[in-house]
């Protein structure tokens, strides 16, 4: 189906998207690791529940930890062997996480769950639970609970912009595996009740476009615009419809799921494959040789740095996901997890590591600002610690964290994690 182009959205920021790095090369298997680390919690809501104890042989795919609630996701080993340990361990950002320690085995012994042949929409929701699938794109929220909205709806968009500079593991996803992509994209829409499928791609990736104009969803080119992936602006470009202030995607008629998503709803549905492993970018002028690599969860990411020809003398910075929105490392002894989407090493030209300086008013921020928010104003307030005007002036729980002020600022100030720091401490008070 030849594909539309995208409606427009004002504001937001023009970005080098960096992905000629990468976008060649196709996803290839990182080599076996000796041992994994997989965290209990991979996902927004409540970590999982260790199912394992140690010393326990377990199977590639066997579950071993189990939802602790709804809002929760399943988790499995991503490769067979024994369980060494449960413990924390460092999640490479500062911070520890439990993490089940898995010793791979010489044999790759598997126990998926069983195939799905023609399943109603109830099989495929509870197929997307036991699988532990949660959203690829970022936030990693319970699939399951997603494709349970409160209101109805009738449409379903797969994310495809992929618009953070650097990666291009969806990229080559589209490419390689575009029909899976539609499978599962066609098992989701069961799942919710639509017939209506469309999914969104950037046209800085015309291959991909040509991929999904030879099959029956509808295709819809987009601008290449930064934060062209956000939720809200991927449906308004798509449908012409606005998800207001507060509310969800759903009460706007539409379900988002991302491409990477959609093909492991394909493999755990034809398959029985639990999410065990994704796709991840390693990228960036500090590493040797930029590759696409499928990876089980819970490797190490210096793993990942190895199967490229190691980290460059010039790399100054590391950092899990992309550069707008990802997390500096403070070292590469975290694992990957189901929502890593890339692993970049980047040097003292594709950084700044200038010091801030006090805000002129020059008022970028907010005229870049996809949400139409003051972002100085919730600096100003964050400073002082009064939260609460953070929200009343800055508006900053409507904020999708996309980094477009931080980049824009003149004076190099913080705001992005200025802003995070007000939401985490509203939350707090809440």
């Amino acid at each position: 189906m030849k594909a539309a182009n995208g409606r427009l959205f004002f504001r937001g920021v023009h970005l080098r998207d960096k992905k000629s790095l990468s976008s060649a090369a196709a996803a290839e298997a990182l080599a076996p690791v000796r041992e994994v680390a997989i965290p209990l919690s991979q996902h927004i809501g409540k970590p999982a529940l260790p199912a394992v104890e140690v010393g326990e042989k377990v199977k590639r795919g066997q579950l071993i930890g189990k939802a602790d609630g709804y809002v929760s996701a399943n988790v499995h080993a991503s490769v067979a062997g024994t369980v060494k340990a449960i413990e924390a361990r460092s999640d490479g950002r500062g911070g520890n996480v439990t993490c089940i320690v898995i010793e791979r085995a010489e044999e790759d012994e598997t126990e998926f769950l069983p195939p799905l042949n023609d399943p109603s929409a109830e099989a495929v929701l509870q197929r997307v639970q036991d699988a532990g699938i949660v959203g690829m794109g970022g936030a990693g929220f319970p699939t399951h609970v997603k494709l349970k909205p409160a209101s109805p709806v009738d449409t379903l968009i797969l994310n495809g912009a992929e618009c953070e500079p650097y990666l291009t593991c969806d990229h080559r996803i589209m490419l390689e595996e575009t029909d899976k992509i539609v499978r599962g994209a066609k098992y989701i829409a069961k799942a919710i009740g639509v017939t209506n499928i469309v999914i969104g791609i950037e046209k800085n990736k015309p291959d991909a476009i040509a991929a999904f104009e030879s099959t029956d969803l509808k295709v819809v080119a987009l601008k290449k615009q930064y934060p062209m992936g956000s939720e809200k602006h991927l449906i308004y470009v798509c449908t012409g419809r606005k998800v207001r202030v507060g509310k969800l995607p759903a009460d706007a008629g539409v379900i988002v799921q991302n491409v990477a998503t959609a093909l492991a709803v394909c493999s755990a549905v034809e398959e029985g494959k639990p999410l065990i492993e994704r796709v991840v970018t390693v990228s960036g002028a500090g590493i040797e040789t930029p590759k696409n690599l499928i990876c089980p969860v819970g490797a190490p990411m210096a793993a990942l740095a190895e199967a490229c020809g190691g980290i460059k003398d010039g790399a100054v910075k590391f950092v899990a996901g992309g550069p707008m929105t990802g997390a500096a490392l403070t070292g590469l002894a975290g694992p990957v997890t189901k929502t890593s989407s890339g692993l970049l090493f980047l040097t003292a030209e594709e950084t700044n590591a200038d010091e801030p300086t006090n805000c002129i008013n020059c008022g970028k921020c907010a005229d870049v600002c996809p949400m139409h928010l003051m972002p100085m104003q919730t600096a100003f307030f964050t400073a002082a610690k009064e939260y609460e005007n953070a929200e009343k002036y800055g508006g900053v729980l409507s904020c999708i964290e996309c980094g477009a002020c931080s980049y824009i600022c003149p004076a190099r100030r913080p705001l992005a994690q200025m802003i995070k720091t007000a939401k985490a401490e509203l939350r707090k008070k809440k």
